[in-house]
């Protein structure tokens, strides 16, 4: 008999298997011509072993025509479950067991794949669904640019019918009217409200722009901005994911203009460009003492800047959009309201949640402080809670509006609590009774905004009466008697809804500023506009400095504009 070498009969068993059709690179094992090495750990196969490697390959054999015989299967898909050691240390039945467990295994992760595929589908449909509705609702808003543009032609084609000797005496016999007397202890008077329009006498009050100051540096509308009270600081806050804060000198406007640029300074709350949406600042408000800055942004976090646009503290906790945020008198909690329906108090000193309040069921829209431990809450859910630092619970609930509360103010005292709401209402609550004292419905359209004035007990004119003032979609601005709860006057000089509304210092006039891109001053002893500005956007806020001297418009068309005020 003639004898062969391990290394011929390793090459011959190699080629056995391969002609085989066996060709599956874990039973390789080394069978290549002249070597004789271990796949699995790269030692030398003795020839002692050659037995058992010849033996599971004839299982493997085995066991491809077992599971060719019970699946339809791919047979590489099958055995690629395996690994090279576990074909050379497992018997037939154990690696069939492997093979369906593996599978069925596999199954489930095609199962869930499949459902987070149908579930990124739906998310879609919806995401689609979401973008369907508000082309409708743009189209809406275009009909109805469209109608107000019809409606503004037809009344110019009717004031061009007036020649010019009627125009001066209905100037005239207009501004006889409009005067509002007042008693010696500063009350309105007269038994019924007066209608109060500058349709005919506002172009002798418009303001040069010799007096005005445009503030350009914002890319996207400036939707927030406010005063700080001790500086000549003014903050504003933008779509474009910054805030500003701008140094604006003592004097008039020419003489600031004269002196150079201003000093800005920008509060970025995204790094890099972007044009994220999501990083939109919504709301802002400066301390007490004028030293820091917090800004309330789309992203659900507020910030906290000094004066020179330095970040303080990020606050996050939030899951949604903050639409309002308060400092307390005091200074160290700040309040903020969020679209996740709830609010928070910040104690600024530790940077950290001191408690959230989950009172609401729909979003919280805005959020006011009666002293430093107790705030009211208004929402989309037409309810009104007053909260206090350390309860779970309401102290105070109040319920009466039919649609959502879109602004709450305490009066100077803390005593009495104004609302307004898309439901065409104004009312004034108190902490001594569940029901509202006053319901003020002289309105035709939805109340964005209420102010009280900074008058009577508690202000620092205290002998003048105290004032609410409303301002509606339905392009008027009225003065109300809260201790009577009627009617005063209605300021019906602009064109468009009216977003916002503040009283100077002294209590004496009240600036209003409209979509129609005009901004009003209006003597409340005259009763009539003293000065008027007309920019090139709607008017989303204005607002005095301490002073009394300047106020501020902030713009649709991403600029603020200062502008000087003396009488």
């Amino acid at each position: 008999m003639t004898s062969i070498t391990s290394v011929e009969l390793n090459y011959l068993v190699f080629r056995y298997l391969q002609e085989s059709g066996f060709t599956h690179s874990a039973f390789a094992l080394g069978y290549e011509a002249g070597i004789n090495k271990c796949p699995i750990d790269g030692n030398l196969v003795p020839p002692g072993a050659l037995v058992t490697f010849v033996q599971k390959g004839l299982q493997y054999l085995e066991m491809e025509a077992n599971l060719t015989c019970q699946s339809d299967t791919d047979m590489d898909e099958d055995f690629s479950f395996l690994q090279p050691l576990d074909l050379i240390t497992k018997n037939v039945n154990e690696l069939q067991q492997m093979v369906k467990e593996k599978k069925k295994n596999q199954q489930k992760s095609r199962d869930k794949e499949s459902e987070r595929e149908h579930e990124g589908e739906r998310g879609r449909a919806r995401e689609r669904e979401k973008q369907d509705r508000e082309k409708e609702r743009e189209k809406d808003r275009e009909r109805i640019e469209k109608e107000k543009e019809r409606e503004k032609e037809k009344e110019k084609e009717r004031e061009k019918q007036h020649e010019d000797h009627s125009k001066r005496e209905m100037v005239t016999d207009q501004e006889d009217k409009v005067i509002v007397k007042r008693e010696e202890n500063g009350t309105f008077g007269g038994p019924e409200p007066m209608d109060i329009s500058t349709t005919l006498t506002s172009q002798a009050c418009e303001i040069p722009s010799s007096d005005v100051i445009v503030l350009r540096g914002h890319t996207s509308e400036v939707c927030a901005c406010a005063w700080s009270p001790t500086g000549s600081l003014l903050a504003s806050g933008s779509g474009d994911s910054t805030a500003r804060i701008w140094t604006i000198p003592d004097g008039t406007s020419r003489s600031s203009l004269q002196n150079g640029p201003l000093n800005v300074a920008v509060l970025k709350h995204v790094k890099g460009k972007t044009n994220e949406k999501s990083k939109d600042v919504t709301t802002l408000d400066w301390n007490g003492e004028g030293t820091l800055l917090a800004t309330g942004s789309y992203d659900g976090q507020a910030r906290i800047w000094s004066t020179n646009g330095e970040l303080k503290t990020t606050l996050s906790r939030h899951k949604g959009p903050i639409f309002s945020l308060k400092w307390n008198k005091k200074g160290d909690y700040l309040l903020t309201g969020s679209c996740d329906k709830t609010a928070i108090v910040w104690d600024v000193k530790t940077e950290e949640c001191k408690q959230q309040f989950e009172f609401h069921s729909g979003p919280t829209l805005d959020v006011d402080w009666r002293n430093n431990v107790s705030f009211a809450t208004s929402s989309t859910d037409t309810m009104i809670y007053v909260g206090k630092i350390g309860e779970s619970r309401p102290i105070k609930t109040f319920s009466g509006h039919e649609s959502e509360v879109n602004c709450v103010k305490w009066d100077p005292t803390g005593s009495l609590l104004a609302s307004c709401s898309d439901d065409f209402t104004a009312k004034i609550w108190s902490m001594k009774q569940d029901k509202y004292v006053h319901d003020l419905r002289d309105h035709a359209r939805e109340i964005y905004t209420i102010r009280w004035s900074p008058t009577g007990p508690g202000s620092n004119n205290p002998n003048q009466q105290l004032v609410l003032a409303s301002a509606s979609f339905d392009s008027t601005v009225k003065l109300w008697d809260v201790e009577l709860g009627r009617l005063l006057c209605s300021l019906n000089g602009h064109r468009e809804p009216v977003y916002s509304v503040a009283f100077s210092p002294n209590g004496e006039y009240l600036a209003s500023g409209s979509l129609d891109k005009s901004m009003h001053i209006w003597s409340l002893k005259e009763g009539k506009v003293v000065r008027t500005y007309t920019g090139n956007g709607g008017i989303f806020e204005v607002c005095w400095n301490k002073e009394g001297d300047k106020f501020a418009a902030c713009f649709a068309n991403n600029t603020v504009c200062v502008l000087d005020f003396r009488m």
